[in-house]
């Protein structure tokens, strides 16, 4: 039996390019202005920015660095500073620079590095092709069964 109506090749690329897309949106906007700069975002902004990107909830984070939820809420909302300890573990939890945290200049979300963009641009690739594969495999399935079914019917009228 086939299952019909869904077309996975498309969805798991149609995934990956939204993923990409909200990587790269992520600072842009219709002027150029980078949305985490000092002068646009404080700290909190850019530590919870950091991790809503990371897919990180405020209670799972707190919990990696060893903080109560009531203190990462406190960074969150600029009322509580992190000591240099717990903002380089924030940075390196977060993937972005600790200067980036402090001033919004330096590599944050969004500011994917060459490599990381290559290994997207190779993964993107790859689930075209096995997009392709896969739609010839369906094609391919199809063409099988139409001979199945007609071998059934040809064995069937010969027993008659």
């Amino acid at each position: 039996m086939v299952v019909t109506g869904w077309n996975w090749g498309a969805i798991v690329i149609e995934v990956g390019l939204a993923v990409h897309k909200r990587i790269e949106g992520i600072v842009e906007d219709n002027g150029g202005k980078n949305w985490f700069a000092e002068d646009a975002a404080t700290f909190g902004d850019r530590l919870a920015a950091a991790r809503s990107t990371q897919g990180m909830t405020q209670k799972s984070l707190a919990r990696r660095l060893g903080v109560s939820l009531k203190t990462l809420e406190g960074w969150e909302n600029d009322i509580r500073e992190p000591r240099a300890n717990r903002l380089q573990m924030l940075a390196g939890v977060l993937d972005v620079s600790i200067s980036w945290l402090l001033t919004g200049e330096g590599q944050g979300v969004g500011s994917e590095s060459e490599a990381r963009s290559a290994r997207m641009s190779e993964l993107l690739h790859e689930m075209r092709m096995l997009r392709a594969e896969m739609q010839r495999s369906v094609a391919r399935l199809g063409v099988l069964e139409k001979r199945l079914g007609q071998a059934a019917g040809e064995a069937h009228d010969r027993g008659s």
